[in-house]
């Protein structure tokens, strides 16, 4: 997973380590609620073509974060890196936007016969303007980057999360259901108070130190389950409801402002969307102090910044499945 580019100071090499899309449909959620937010993290305007970031050190061992305008070549680069493939990631010098020291990610690998990863020394003839060096976001402890990461890694991993609630009626039917089967009475009801219940000891959210606890929440729920809801289909202008009072209030603050983008649509990239198995798609949103992750046609867990560490899973009810398939709607997908 390593190439060169001629595009840091002094016509240095670079070796290239990894990269990433800064895109309104996908950007490291480590850097932003929203792509504007993660864009600014650069300095750079928030144009809709995105940009390519390759990360990489130079000759002596710099880090180097190098912001390019070839989004597709660097979509391809992380594709096959993705499958397992060799691909040298090399941009033309005309769709580099500018070279920035540091990394703005963490990076667990560095270039083979260099230097440790360091951040490159001053320029003197810079007289102090130098730039700051990009460095990640502190995650050692909780905090939006932390639970927009944790977010992140329950998207990746849903069926191990979802799997928690297996047997748990407020959270109705589990993978390899039947398709046309209903949850009981009593559980649809449960269901409907967007329970506060939080799974217990669920393990980390990987690099997000994210997990789930007992909590007595009204559900007296454990864990997280997997695949299709009978109820998915429901319409997008169904009656949104009210918020039970007995939810979580940080639960029931996200759900109101995520409807809220409803009627005011958020920066771009503040609600994602993306692929999933069957007919649904994988939504990812964040507000001030939140993120919400959820299949369109199964729950929604919840993260707050108020709640270390806690994932706050999201019953259906009569309400959210209208309001996940209206966010996706205006949500932004990958080209």
């Amino acid at each position: 997973m390593t190439g060169t580019t001629d595009t840091v100071a002094d016509d240095d090499a670079l070796y290239v380590l990894t990269a990433a899309l800064l895109t309104p449909a996908q950007f490291p959620s480590l850097l932003g609620d929203d792509y504007p937010a993660a864009c600014a993290a650069f300095a750079l305007e928030p144009y809709a073509e995105g940009y390519g970031l390759v990360l990489g050190q130079d000759g002596a061992g710099a880090r180097w974060t190098v912001v390019v305008e070839d989004v597709s070549l660097v979509a391809v680069a992380i594709a096959a890196w993705d499958c397992g493939m060799e691909y040298d990631l090399s941009p033309d010098d005309r769709s580099v936007v500018c070279a920035l020291p540091g990394w703005p990610l963490p990076v667990a690998v560095a270039a083979p016969g260099v230097a440790a990863p360091h951040d490159p020394l001053p320029d003197p003839e810079a007289e102090g303007t130098d730039p700051t060096p990009l460095a990640p976001p502190d995650t050692d402890s909780w905090g939006p980057a932390q639970r927009r990461m944790g977010a992140d890694e329950i998207a990746h991993q849903w069926t191990a999360w979802r799997e928690q609630l297996d047997g748990d009626p407020a959270f109705g039917t589990p993978a390899g259901a039947e398709a046309d089967s209903v949850s009981p009475p009593d559980a649809d009801a449960e269901a409907g108070s967007d329970t506060d219940g939080v799974g217990s000891d669920a393990g980390a959210v990987a690099e997000a130190g994210a997990k789930s606890r007992a909590d007595a929440g009204p559900s007296e729920s454990a864990g997280a389950g997997v695949g299709p809801d009978p109820r998915a289909d429901a319409a997008a202008g169904e009656p949104a409801g009210e918020i039970p009072s007995g939810a979580h209030p940080g639960v029931r603050r996200a759900l109101a402002e995520a409807r809220g983008y409803l009627d005011a649509p958020p920066p771009p990239g503040r609600v994602r969307s993306s692929f999933a198995s069957g007919d649904a798609r994988m939504l990812r949103a964040d507000g001030p102090g939140w993120s919400l992750v959820a299949r369109t046609d199964d729950i929604a867990f919840i993260l707050l910044d108020e709640e270390p560490g806690e994932v706050l899973p999201v019953g259906r009810g009569t309400e959210l499945p209208g309001l996940l398939k209206a966010l996706d709607a205006l949500a932004v997908r990958p080209a």
